[in-house]
């Protein structure tokens, strides 16, 4: 890849990935303070789980581009994370991991993850799919818009579909479900993941900038 393809990847996967973070953070800001404890399709998670482990995951990634390693970071987000403001420890760990992937040559690192080393881009995209498979998850629990983005849904699946097997979402694994050969990107994509849509009321989905 030459250098000028592999910086416009780098500012695509970027972008994509805060787009991601909106999105989510959108569905987070519209919890409704009983919906916290509501069954998430996220292996059991309940939506504050849910939120949680995706707080938790942005608030290693400075941690990560710094070089520390798994070891290092220990236990230190392990447990809850929200605190008694759940909207707003999200927001903050979104910031901080978006400022530490955004910092000049950033996505030109590698992380060392406890499954070994990555390119820091690959992690950033990895990032992204999470959040957009679990931005379905969240809104679907708490009853708000599950339209994902189209650009958001096409990288998803572009970045899951050459995979075998079940495919693998923030821990989160399931059996493909199957899907009609015509069903729409969003309805495929969640069928990789093995959840199963469900018919919406027809809102515009979300538009990427």
């Amino acid at each position: 890849m030459s250098q000028e393809r592999a910086e416009r990847r780098r500012r695509e996967v970027l972008r994509l990935y805060a787009e991601a973070l909106a999105s989510f953070g959108r569905r987070v800001q519209g919890v409704a303070a009983n919906q916290w404890q509501t069954p998430s399709q996220c292996s059991g998670r309940s939506v504050r789980d849910l939120v949680n482990h995706l707080t938790a995951e942005q608030l290693w990634v400075p941690e990560l581009l710094r070089g520390a390693t798994p070891c290092q970071v220990g236990e230190r987000f392990a447990g809850d994370v929200l605190g008694a403001d759940p909207a707003a420890s999200w927001s903050a760990a979104a910031g901080s991991a978006r400022a530490a992937l955004s910092a000049p040559g950033a996505l030109q690192l590698a992380v060392r993850l406890s499954t070994g080393e990555l390119p820091a881009l690959d992690y950033c995209a990895q990032l992204t799919v999470d959040l957009t498979v679990h931005t379905w998850d969240l809104a679907s629990a708490t009853c708000q818009d599950p339209h994902l983005a189209p650009e958001l849904v096409e990288f998803a699946l572009h970045e899951l579909a050459p995979r075998p097997g079940p495919r693998t979402v923030s821990g989160c694994v399931a059996p493909v479900v199957p899907t009609a050969p015509d069903a729409d990107p969003q309805t495929r994509l969640l069928g990789l993941v093995g959840r199963r849509a469900a018919p919406h009321p027809p809102f515009d989905p979300e538009l990427t900038n």
